[in-house]
């Protein structure tokens, strides 16, 4: 009797922690329909591969938090969705349209990987469409 209460509690744990992790896209996304920087860099890896139209570099956490600062000073969101979202190899991506206050779209990638016990942006993209 003790394995049929116990097997349904570790299932129903289970499922709550892969429901936690798959908020990370969700999470993610409000970040940037923001605009905050900051916001978004708490998702950051120690280093991101960070991609603003044609500068591609890896940054450490805070330098790519200024130059995605720089950005979005310059182009802050007038909206962003997500048009795409999956798993591949093991990892989470996702992919949406960002408008920019200028009225410019651009078409907007992040990979998000797990680091340890947490899930961590290790790839972002902002490619003008």
């Amino acid at each position: 009797m003790k394995k049929f209460i116990i097997i349904p509690v570790l299932t129903l744990l289970l499922i709550m922690s892969d429901l936690a992790r798959a908020d990370i896209i969700t999470d993610i996304a409000s970040a940037i329909r923001t605009g905050n920087a900051r916001e978004i860099a708490k998702f950051f890896n120690t280093n991101v591969d960070l991609n603003i139209l044609t500068d591609e570099e890896v940054y450490s956490k805070t330098q790519a938090e200024q130059v995605l600062q720089d950005f979005l000073s310059k182009n802050a969101p007038r909206s962003f969705i997500i048009v795409h979202q999956g798993v591949k190899v093991g990892a989470k991506y996702a992919i949406g349209t960002y408008v920019s206050n200028l009225g410019v779209t651009y078409r907007v990638y992040f990979f998000v990987k797990q680091s340890g016990v947490s899930e961590v942006i290790q790839d972002l993209r902002f490619e003008k469409e």
